[in-house]
């Protein structure tokens, strides 16, 4: 392997990586793609696979309406100056020739989630009732052979797509003969599918990723970046590009140093794979990269159960999705207060966690707690727990509110007084503080067997009472190396680095701090990843 030359070797082996590996090579480049994890797939492989992509062409088979002009004023009307008009028309302009050619190219299978809205109804360009949300069709493990065991897993790898669960606007339930079935053909959802359909695109073209190689250091040549050392089998090998190499490595999220340094407001408990320590950020550093965006993440709330663990020991968190947008629930601060719309998207949802006191010089809603009763206890699902079963050590448990704020240590009297004023607005039928249930994305993750304002708003009233502590975290870190719209890495001074290029959650994100809907990493993700592929070949996008 030691001197190994390819046309273009990527750093990274998940969503964008891959995409950009099989673009390179279908304009007949020569590609090596390295992975530093015993698995492939990264993040994506963990996630729910969504893809958000504007003007695909599922919506304009299913004769849903969209536009340049609609998705330029969504994101605009949404970014607080941190979005490079640049890099978003290139996502914009690129996003649904990257999706066909990803099922073009791979067995990945795209289809609408329906009912899926865009996050933020009220703005111009934003679309209701789904269309740029993606769901991906089952993919059958069998056919990765060998390679069916070097993919990350997630918790668990359900035979499903995202939209016949909960999570998707389904049910859950799937006939006990269709399940045995696909049980017995390994067909994974989500972004198991995903990565799968990606990993067997990059196979079926002779492509096969180099795991347990860690890239260490650039290697340039003048101002240009013509290869990488990368760390194979314990001994330092240098890997000589002659057209390009791509930096797919993911965020930063798992560094605390650099989190430290460069993100705004607390976040401890990150939802992705330990994996992503920056190690792309420093490499680029190290050559002259300008930074954008290193103040932001994708936000989301979690829990983080004592149980549940990576394989290397780290605490393992999930995004809280439903739990916070049923009937019977609240989330309060330590003082006992409300301080949001608990069913708003995750992202935004952020800002009201982070939110710094400076009389108390600290973060007033943090921590926090989900609060509900035993109407909701019996009949839904928090986090592993099922209803009707043992109250697990992490959820408190009282037969009274009262007893409950003694336990969570809030002054007697605070929770009572914001569970019977949250009581009173469900009697109303209106969410006076913070707008709970004005919006169809509000309904999206709440009981569907309630109509209207009722599959969010229950009162909180039959004993016993429980709260379980919410943590701030991310599904990963949007800001990197400032790129160009092929994906080229700019210098401190503003000039492209020659054969350098970054992509992913890598890169200072094209759509700033801006999360647009369901699927808005994975969107940019992957455009970026065949742009940069392209450009490697000598093609524009």
């Amino acid at each position: 392997m030691e001197g190994a030359e390819f046309d273009v070797i990527i750093l990274g082996c998940g969503a964008s990586g891959m995409i950009a590996a099989i673009a390179a090579h279908e304009k007949g480049l020569k590609v090596g793609i390295f992975e530093k994890e015993s698995v492939v797939g990264g993040t994506a492989a963990i996630s729910g696979g969504i893809i958000w992509a504007p003007m695909n062409t599922h919506m304009k088979d299913a004769d849903i309406y969209d536009s340049k002009e609609n998705a330029l004023n969504y994101f605009m009307s949404l970014s607080q100056g941190d979005i490079d008009p640049e890099l978003l028309n290139a996502f914009i302009e690129n996003c649904s020739e990257a999706i066909s050619f990803l099922e073009e190219t791979t067995p990945a299978s795209l289809s609408i989630l329906s009912g899926y809205p865009d996050y933020y109804l009220d703005r111009p360009g934003s679309i209701s009732g789904g269309g740029r949300a993606l769901d991906n069709a089952l993919f059958s493990f069998l056919e990765l052979g060998d390679w069916k065991t070097k993919v990350r897993s997630n918790e668990p790898s359900l035979a499903m797509t995202l939209s016949e669960t909960p999570l998707g606007g389904g049910t859950g339930l799937i006939d006990q003969e269709v399940m045995i079935k696909r049980q017995e053909s390994e067909s994974r959802g989500m972004g198991q599918a995903l990565i799968g359909a990606l990993l067997k695109g990059c196979l079926d073209r002779g492509i096969e990723p180099f795991i347990e190689a860690k890239a260490l250091k650039l290697i340039i040549d003048g101002d240009s970046v013509i290869g990488a050392d990368i760390e194979i089998n314990k001994e330092v090998q240098k890997i000589k590009a002659s057209r390009g190499v791509i930096i797919a490595t993911g965020g930063f999220e798992w560094n605390e140093g650099l989190v430290s340094a460069f993100l705004r407001g607390p976040m401890t408990h990150p939802a992705s794979p330990p994996s992503n320590t920056g190690d792309g950020l420093i490499m680029a550093q190290e050559v002259g990269a300008s930074l954008d965006n290193m103040t932001s993440a994708w936000w989301t709330p979690v829990l983080a159960l004592p149980e549940s663990s990576w394989e290397d020991g780290n605490q393992r968190s999930s995004p809280v999705l439903m739990e916070r947008t049923l009937p019977h629930s609240i989330i309060i601060n330590d003082e006992g207060n409300r301080f949001c719309n608990e069913a708003t998207n995750y992202s935004a949802l952020a800002g009201a966690f982070q939110s710094f006191d400076p009389k108390s010089y600290s973060y007033s809603n943090l921590p926090a707690w989900i609060i509900f009763d035993s109407s909701y206890r019996s009949n839904y699902i928090v986090g592993n727990s099922l209803p009707g079963t043992k109250t697990p050590d992490w959820m408190l448990e009282d037969d009274t509110l009262e007893g409950l704020e003694e336990k969570i240590g809030i002054e007697k009297g605070n929770l009572s007084n914001t569970v019977n004023n949250f009581n009173i607005y469900v009697e109303g039928g209106e969410d006076l503080d913070f707008s709970r249930g004005n919006s169809e994305y509000d309904y999206f993750y709440g009981d569907r067997s309630l109509e209207g304002i009722s599959s969010t708003l229950g009162k909180i009233e039959v004993g016993p009472f429980y709260a379980v502590e919410l943590k701030m975290g991310c599904l990963g870190t949007n800001g990197g190396p400032k790129t160009n719209k092929y994906g080229q890495v700019l210098s401190v001074r503003g000039d492209e680095i020659p054969g350098l290029y970054a992509v992913g959650n890598a890169m200072a994100g094209a759509t700033g701090s801006v999360y647009a809907g369901a699927g808005g990493t994975l969107g940019p993700a992957l455009t970026f990843g065949y742009i940069a592929g392209m450009h490697c070949a000598g093609i524009n996008k």
